[in-house]
């Protein structure tokens, strides 16, 4: 285990000078910005959910109806030729 604490601490002595870079004048996201994005991905998540369990409901194949289609049919040419 020697070895692991060693490479954490050499990883965090090179961590530190990236933070010190930062400059603390630049306006960052922060917590509350966090927050928002990961309301948002949970109402995007459950709004697709939903979408799913309500498309799985929807019947696409529509049933034969042979005796209506003749009429409109023939209705249809009928007012096509005058």
């Amino acid at each position: 285990m020697p070895d692991m604490s060693a490479s954490v601490s050499l990883a965090v002595t090179h961590l530190v000078p990236l933070a010190k870079e930062v400059d603390e004048n630049k306006v960052t996201p922060g917590v509350l910005g966090f927050i928002v994005f990961a309301v948002m991905a949970l109402a995007v998540w459950g709004l697709m959910k939903s979408m799913s369990k309500h498309m799985q409901k929807v019947d696409f194949k529509e049933a034969p109806d042979s005796g209506k289609a003749e009429q409109h049919g023939t209705a249809d040419s009928a007012a096509r030729r005058g």
